[in-house]
């Protein structure tokens, strides 16, 4: 012990003569300067990395509720139109049937506050009935995108056109119509939900996206139909070569990308979704700048703060190193002292818990990590598991070999029942003698038979050569217990009690085996050995 710690003693005293203090001490203070520059610089773009994670949770979050408000009230339009194109094929069109859906479409309307109205329309496009007071004449519809896409598609889902001025009212609308046909299955109308493009804005307005985000709605082809901030040249854009369209919707229907806007340049966080059911996308973005705004002015206070307190600390590096240069003589005994000591006190901490044979844990060790983990798992109520080895005829393997050669034997299985440890909270230890033993936190009684039966077969491919064993190489005996501890019921040493009963039972069994208290795991071919004791 002393010739080991002496080395370091000596090579600290050449240091403190080759060197001068003075120029050690700068450096220290100029590191510990660029150390807190450096950890300030970590920790900016440890925030940088939140805060756009935070962005881009919040625009995911964002994109979904845009996605689900739209699909709700089209959805609920599209409803509305599919009873209609039934009652309508099954009924007619009537003088009465059609002044009886007109109650029934004025009725609709008004409770629906995302309609601006519903049309039906005859095979020519004239007006059959709407939800209108007043039903307009001498009108038709057949030029307009969704009347000729029925007209020409006999495809019976719903078809959402692009944004469109109302020739009732003016107001911008995005319909969702139906084909309706005839008896023989061709074309016999349209039936048209229009969705008032200020329902979608009021809603959208709501949301809290700063000076520069956004949120759009398209259909699958590309075609814009609405977008936050408003803009009616944007209205019917195409936006299919954009990136959301061109690159990342190919790749899966939703998703998180940080994208240069194709519309008005700014970097924005994008979650994208496409709506199931219907052929819709919406999207909704952060601006970059706008989400790392408060990172920013941190960061800028941080690095002010940092450096000032860099500053202070050279500063005072410099006045202390002045007077720790007079003192270095008699401080440096004290360092060598200390760093003796700290040597010692490792040495006996190590001592003082491992096993020095196997270098398992010792014994000690082993009762003071059973109660804390037996505890452990009675206030988590989880499983505590415990295997509990002993080496077959160990006895006589000393007489035989010697034992030094048991010795080895030992040291040998020790490395084995380390190997058997997967997890940081597993412990293995030496608990006297031959006997070994592994804890296992938060393992069922499967698990520990599995670990148990791994460090037989594991030890007995070693084949250590024991002409007392039967087998002709050295096997182990194990016992394994498993349970949830309850309070004021049970006390940790049941389970050792019980562990050590299972083992009991294993070598009472024939040896070489994992037993628990309900059955062993026994190998075939030794059904046919006399049991030997011993």
């Amino acid at each position: 012990m002393a010739r080991t710690n002496s080395l370091p003693a000596r090579l600290l005293d050449s240091s403190f003569q080759r060197f001068s203090l003075l120029p050690l001490m700068i450096t220290f203070v100029v590191l510990v300067c660029l150390s807190i520059l450096a950890t300030q610089f970590w920790m900016s773009l440890r925030a940088r990395e939140v805060q756009l994670s935070e962005g881009a949770a919040a625009s995911a979050n964002l994109a979904q509720s845009v996605a689900q408000h739209a699909y709700d009230t089209i959805k609920e339009a599209d409803t509305l139109l599919v009873g209609l194109v039934e009652r309508i094929e099954t009924d007619g069109v009537s003088n009465l049937e059609l002044s009886r859906i007109h109650k029934l479409l004025v009725t609709r309307v008004s409770e629906l506050p995302q309609l601006h109205g519903i049309f039906i329309y005859a095979k020519d496009g004239s007006w059959l009935v709407n939800s209108q007071d007043v039903l307009l004449k001498n009108l038709n519809n057949s030029d307009r995108d969704y009347f000729k896409y029925h007209q020409y598609n006999s495809d019976r889902g719903p078809h959402i056109g692009p944004p469109v001025r109302s020739r009732s009212t003016g107001t911008w609308i995005i319909t969702v119509s139906r084909r309706i046909n005839l008896p023989d299955g061709s074309f016999g109308g349209v039936a048209l939900a229009t969705i008032d493009m200020q329902y979608f804005k009021y809603y959208y307005n709501k949301f809290s996206i700063g000076d520069q985000g956004a949120i759009f709605i398209a259909n699958s082809n590309g075609v814009l139909l609405l977008r936050r901030p408003f803009d009616e040249k944007a209205l019917g854009k195409d936006i299919s070569k954009l990136p959301v369209f061109d690159i990342y919707l190919p790749k899966g229907p939703t998703g998180t990308a940080v994208i240069k806007s194709g519309q008005d340049g700014v970097t924005r966080i994008n979650s994208y979704r496409r709506i199931d059911k219907y052929p819709l996308v919406v999207s909704a973005a952060l601006a970059k700048d706008e989400v790392l705004a408060n990172w920013r002015a941190d960061a800028y206070f941080h690095f002010m703060v940092g450096g000032m307190l860099v500053v202070l600390i050279a500063f005072l590096g410099y006045r202390m190193v002045r007077q720790i240069n007079r003192q270095s003589q008699a401080e440096q005994e004290l360092i060598l002292a200390g760093i003796e000591l700290e040597g010692i006190n490792e040495t006996l901490s190590r001592l003082a818990s491992q096993d020095g044979l196997t270098g398992l844990a010792n014994r000690r060790h082993f009762d003071e990590s059973l109660m804390g983990e037996f505890n452990r798992a009675r206030r988590g109520e989880s499983l505590l598991g415990l295997v509990m080895i002993d080496v077959d005829y160990f006895k006589q393997y000393n007489d035989i070999y010697g034992h030094v050669a048991g010795d080895e034997c030992l040291r040998k299985i020790g490395k084995v029942v380390t190997y058997s440890m997967r997890r940081p909270g597993d412990l293995a230890a030496r608990y006297g003698g031959e006997e070994m033993v592994v804890l296992l936190p938060g393992t069922d009684l499967a698990g520990t038979l599995a670990v148990a039966e791994n460090i037989r077969l594991a030890i007995q491919s070693l084949e250590i050569e024991h002409a007392g064993n039967p087998l002709g190489v050295v096997t182990v005996s194990i016992g394994v217990e498993a349970f949830s501890p309850i309070h004021l019921e049970n006390q940790a040493i049941e389970l050792v009690e019980a562990a050590d009963k299972a083992l009991y039972k294993a070598k009472e069994s024939g040896r070489n085996q994992v037993c628990h208290a309900f059955s062993c795991q026994a190998e075939t071919m030794r059904e046919s050995l006399p049991a030997l004791h011993g």
